[in-house]
């Protein structure tokens, strides 16, 4: 059962902005994916890296917050990538085609050598 545990840590990282996702993705998690996701792009980077390696638990209700957040990015010209999705979450966003909008990688490293080589 989802409880209400969630954070949100931002930080900058080899000309990206990683947002570190702790926890559990649900409706709890709003205003802290919101407010995290307003803090890495006041800096205007051109790729967001959201990193998933810590999260437990995506419900509907965290899908449809992280489609808010791709509409966000692809609004003010922003790359949004994603890392560290568990294989069921991996096959949860190609159903949902998310994987079509946004690149994903198996882990930080691999996101960050993405961007470089696309800058």
């Amino acid at each position: 059962m989802a409880d209400n545990h969630f954070e949100a840590k931002v930080r900058r990282q080899s000309g990206a902005v990683v947002i570190d996702l702790i926890g559990e993705i649900n409706s709890f998690a709003e205003e802290a994916l919101n407010g995290a996701y307003a803090e890495g792009n006041s800096g205007k980077p051109e790729s967001i890296l959201l990193n998933f390696s810590r999260v437990d638990y995506i419900n509907s209700t965290g899908i449809a917050l992280i489609v808010g957040l791709l509409a966000q990015a692809r609004k003010s010209g922003r790359r949004l990538l994603t890392c560290g999705l568990s294989d069921h979450y991996v096959e949860i966003f190609k159903i949902t085609r998310l994987s079509d909008f946004m690149s994903m990688y198996a882990d930080e490293v691999s996101a960050l050598g993405g961007v470089k080589s696309e800058t």
